[in-house]
């Protein structure tokens, strides 16, 4: 189901959700941006991404990848300190 913000004017354009995790392709109608919206129930993570034209599709099914390859923090703090399971 479609979904539009009024307040910033940001069409959905694709949602997926399953085990905690939503991801959402927006599109801004005023200046025509393309954004990535990540937010995971299980660990807490949520981050946002902007995605050009071209690779929107790729950015929405692979976020954790786009975040990594581009710095992007997506942990909270107290998640970031702990060793990596399987250390």
């Amino acid at each position: 189901m479609a979904h539009t913000d009024t307040f910033t004017r940001r069409r959905e354009l694709d949602r997926r959700s399953g085990d905690g995790l939503d991801v959402r392709l927006f599109w801004n109608e005023r200046d025509g941006h393309l954004t990535i919206s990540v937010a995971d129930d299980r660990t807490g993570d949520r981050f946002e991404l902007e995605a050009e034209p071209g690779n929107a599709l790729d950015v929405f099914h692979h976020p954790y990848a786009y975040a990594a390859f581009r710095q992007v923090p997506y942990e909270l703090p107290e998640r970031a300190d702990r060793e990596p399971v399987g250390v």
